[in-house]
């Protein structure tokens, strides 16, 4: 509650001098579609303004990617460039910069992950840095430092890790299994960080499904006995230990749940400033066009986000109505809501020096687009508004473009951001297998 009354305060007094060029977009008019998306719009969804179940009917409309009309490129905000990184990329998803500035990136329709070196004079260098995967998505540098020891990779039903030394542009030998089993099948990606201490490695693992297919009743045991030993939320037969976020020693062992209830927390990142730990979530889909609102949020140690029974504080699920009245009261209300069925994956925070001042400390966030929705939405990089340190509870958009204006194709689906060492923004998208890369052009 008081970050909700802290957001509300900021976005209309002391928010970045960059994010005032436009007031936002509160209420229904925060609920547009692509149509409108440009950079320097900014939205305001507040849990006040989500409409009821099924206000309006639960439409599909699949993403069909089309070829990129070769005069077509990304729009970012003035003062900014947008070139072409890499191509021909096969799932181009999660990215993570090494200490000496390579790019690490997952490729994961083809079980492997690549490197790229950034080039003063011209296009990337590329390697292949290791094969044999299955659908890796999350990388992670240990020990954190100057000097890591190893690369880890989440796969999609373990984590591995190579032996690396900074420079290297493949691995330093044979994968070796840190952890051996996560739960897989339903949303398979699974991301992977370490604390800044290094002593304490974190996982997210999505639901399996939608809204808890298996839990239209207790458990065996009840579900008492089944919260206290799982997590609230923690799911049950075949969504146990899913929906949540994991940690383990970086060894693999000694796993606890650190929080619950999250129903797809695709990406991880550190807020620098805070110390605190982000995910951005995928909420739940079949209850409208305008809700559930995904979200990005700071995760806090044994708090409980509400998937399956209730979403964005205390709304229950209608699907599930009257099965845990207990759980009432005890759900954390995330901090930023987006526009809902948008699909955030990729989120970073900005800590470089090449953009503007009022960017630092801000997050972007990937919106991989749309399925559930008569009108699209997403298809975007949009970028989280904080106030030192605390998120306003708006995002504006800041890189946009990936649907053609002329003809309403997809050309484009966003997945990963990340801060490369000169302090450009680079982003990763899977629908046409590129990697973007966004400059300042002037300070």
């Amino acid at each position: 509650m008081r970050l909700a009354v802290t957001a509300l305060l900021l976005a209309t007094s002391a928010i970045p001098a960059v994010a005032q060029t436009q007031p936002a977009k509160i209420g229904p008019a925060a609920y547009g579609d692509w149509r409108v998306d440009a950079p320097g719009v900014i939205r305001f969804i507040r849990p006040g303004d989500m409409p009821a179940p099924y206000a309006s009917p639960s439409a599909a409309e699949r993403a069909s990617i089309t070829t990129r009309p070769a005069d077509l490129l990304p729009k970012a905000p003035p003062g900014f460039t947008v070139s072409l990184f890499a191509s021909g990329l096969a799932m181009p998803r999660a990215m993570r910069v090494a200490p000496n500035g390579d790019v690490f990136l997952s490729e994961s329709g083809a079980g492997r992950i690549r490197i790229f070196r950034p080039q003063a004079d011209g296009a990337p260098k590329s390697e292949v840095f290791a094969t044999g995967l299955n659908r890796p998505f999350g990388i992670a540098f240990y020990p954190p430092g100057p000097e890591p020891k190893y690369v880890y990779v989440a796969e999609t039903g373990a984590v591995v890790r190579y032996p690396y030394t900074s420079g290297d542009l493949t691995a330093g030998g044979p994968a070796e299994t840190v952890i051996a089993e996560l739960p897989t099948g339903g949303h398979w990606t699974r991301d992977v960080v370490f604390t800044p201490d290094g002593h304490y490695m974190m996982i997210s693992v999505g639901s399996g499904s939608n809204i808890g297919v298996d839990m239209t009743g207790p458990p065996p045991g009840g579900y008492a006995a089944y919260d206290q030993a799982h997590g609230i939320g923690a799911g049950y037969a075949s969504d146990t230990g899913r929906a949540d976020v994991l940690r383990f020693s970086p060894d693999g062992r000694d796993e606890t749940t650190y929080a619950t209830g999250i129903r797809n927390c695709v990406s991880l990142s550190w807020q620098p400033e805070t110390g605190s730990l982000w995910c951005a979530v995928n909420e739940r889909d079949g209850l409208g066009d305008n809700l559930v609102p995904d979200y990005v949020t700071h995760v806090q140690p044994g708090h409980f986000y509400g998937w399956p029974w209730y979403y964005i504080g205390d709304h229950e699920e209608p699907r599930l109505k009257g099965q845990r009245p207990d759980l009432a009261g005890k759900i954390t209300t995330p901090d930023v809501l987006i526009q809902p069925h948008s699909a955030p994956l990729g989120i970073a925070f900005y800590e470089g020096s090449q953009f503007p001042a009022a960017y630092k400390g801000d997050a972007f966030v990937a919106l991989h687009g749309s399925w559930n929705r008569a009108q699209r939405t997403g298809y975007k990089v949009v970028r989280i508004l904080m106030h030192d340190g605390v998120p306003t509870g708006e995002y504006q958009d800041f890189l946009t473009g990936f649907i053609n204006p002329a003809t309403g194709d997809i050309w484009g689906r966003p997945v990963g951001v990340t801060v490369t060492q000169d302090g450009s923004l680079l982003v990763s998208e899977d629908g046409s297998g590129t990697i973007w890369k966004v400059s300042a052009s002037a300070k």
